[in-house]
């Protein structure tokens, strides 16, 4: 039987040859430079790429330089701190700091780029999706996501600065406009412009604050 064909090369695109790790990867983030430096992202100030690998028997967080090498990876299954059940989301800083969004331990633990614990975020429900805005003055969404099978149960999104203080909220579960049914990701396009990705909806929602989002 003749082998699979390889990917076709093609220009400006970066391809990357598979590494012999066996992942499940929830979501893939690539961390680039800030805004200002927007002019230098394609060149070798564009940083790692994460993969918050939740699924499975995997509760880890693995990182692979520019090119797709593997570098390290950090975490197993458990409670205690640096620990994991199910990462399902990760966002990056201006700082270089990596958010995992912790599902099954209800919390967000922050780390540096070498997998070093540099704190928890709390009292964030079920964070199930994360992200975070761009800009000087940075804060994170976060989306306490119900189960698909059931409606009548949290659903809110927060606005937290990075400390994890509280900012406001918006939303609950259902189905109708301005309500969402298990968001699995969030896109901050700006702080008053977001995108959500609903699994138990079947959608992907564009989000625009008018003023903030209260308590």
């Amino acid at each position: 039987m003749a082998g699979r064909p390889g990917l076709p090369r093609l220009p400006g695109r970066v391809h990357v040859a598979a590494p012999r790790l066996t992942l499940k990867p929830v979501v893939v983030v690539v961390a680039v430079d800030p805004p200002e430096q927007a002019d230098n992202r394609m060149s070798s100030t564009v940083r790692p790429i994460y993969v918050a690998d939740g699924l499975g028997t995997n509760s880890r967080i693995a990182k692979f330089d520019k090119n797709g090498k593997f570098v390290r990876s950090w975490g197993q299954t458990g409670t205690a701190p640096g620990q994991f059940r199910q990462p399902r989301s990760l966002a990056i800083d201006a700082q270089g700091l990596i958010y995992v969004a912790d599902t099954g331990n209800r919390r967000i633990q922050v780390f540096d780029g070498d997998g070093n614990l540099k704190g928890r975020l709390l009292n964030v429900g079920t964070p199930r999706a994360i992200c975070i805005t761009s800009g000087p003055r940075q804060v994170m969404y976060v989306s306490d996501s119900n189960p698909p099978e059931d409606i009548d149960a949290v659903g809110e999104i927060y606005k937290v600065d990075l400390t994890g203080k509280l900012l406001g909220k918006f939303g609950r579960a259902g189905r109708l406009a301005k309500e969402f049914n298990a968001v699995n990701q969030l896109e901050c396009r700006t702080e008053n412009e977001l995108w959500a990705a609903e699994i138990g909806n079947w959608r992907v929602s564009k989000i625009t604050l008018r003023g903030n989002a209260t308590n």
